[in-house]
């Protein structure tokens, strides 16, 4: 019966998930694990899995999930030219650290601990949308020292929170003179070692844990792993051609009350204590 409903009840929900992220993806540039993190959350609890677990494996399994879509976005922005390696590569030394270190400071936070930053953080993010304008320019680049700092930082936060770090990335290059368009391509590609690490990372802090579900790889579950990723990477497409049809700010506007919502919840749980 568990498995019946596992499979009638999580993984078609991952599938209008995994779309409904990669729209949003693509309609707004923002990663979908804002997104995926608190509705997994929510439907792994109503599966009925192992409270203590629930958060890690949300948080893991959006990484896993992102690795392939950071994958194919990268690629259309390399295609293109956009994407600006030296800083990729200047950024990916701090981000490899702090990818690895988000997973294992997810299992010191507990599924408690991880809900509240998880929940502060979309709020904050929310806030910026709603009220926030461009960030002011800097009128120097930042160094390889200043970038590998800030990787690390992006890669705490990102492994921690099960999002592929644009949310980060993009305000701090735009913020030292990167144009729009090429902060978004280089953060794009900064996506990928943050999830890759970040994923290891959880999958090694979750290996020897135990009640975890059948099809996990420590904090991994990957049959939601690839429902998520194959509906997302037909959502995104879709996502970016209804972006050159409605207004911008009205999309950020709608977006950010849908994070305040989701984020306000997940408060709610985690003071809670569920």
């Amino acid at each position: 019966m568990a498995a019946m409903n596992i499979f009638f009840l999580l993984l078609p929900a991952c599938l209008l998930l995994g779309a409904f992220a990669g729209t949003l993806a693509g309609l707004l540039g923002i990663g979908g694990g804002l997104v995926i993190v608190p509705i997994l959350a929510a439907l792994f609890h109503l599966q009925g899995f192992a409270g203590g677990h629930i958060m890690q494996l949300a948080v893991g399994t959006s990484l896993a999930s992102i690795l392939f879509t950071a994958l194919a976005s990268a690629w259309a922005h390399h295609r293109r030219g956009a994407v600006v390696w030296p800083l990729v590569w200047q950024l990916a030394a701090g981000i490899g650290l702090g990818a690895w270190t988000g997973g294992w400071l997810a299992l010191w936070l507990g599924g408690q601990g991880l809900a509240l930053v998880f929940a502060v953080f979309e709020l904050v993010v929310a806030a910026q949308l709603a009220f926030g304008g461009a960030p002011a320019a800097h009128r120097s680049a930042p160094g390889a020292l200043r970038n590998g700092l800030a990787g690390a930082g992006i890669g705490v936060l990102s492994a921690l929170l099960g999002i592929g770090g644009g949310t980060l990335t993009v305000p701090w290059l735009v913020w030292h003179n990167v144009e729009m368009r090429r902060a978004v391509a280089t953060a794009a590609a900064c996506g990928l070692p943050i999830a890759l690490v970040g994923s290891l990372g959880f999958l090694a802090a979750g290996w020897n844990q135990a009640d975890l579900p059948a099809g996990t790889t420590g904090y991994i579950y990957w049959p939601a792993v690839a429902a998520i990723s194959a509906a997302s990477m037909f959502g995104a497409p879709f996502g970016a051609r209804l972006a050159h049809r409605l207004p911008a700010h009205r999309l950020r506007q709608l977006f950010a009350g849908f994070l305040a919502l989701l984020g306000l919840l997940m408060l709610y749980s985690a003071l809670r204590g569920v």
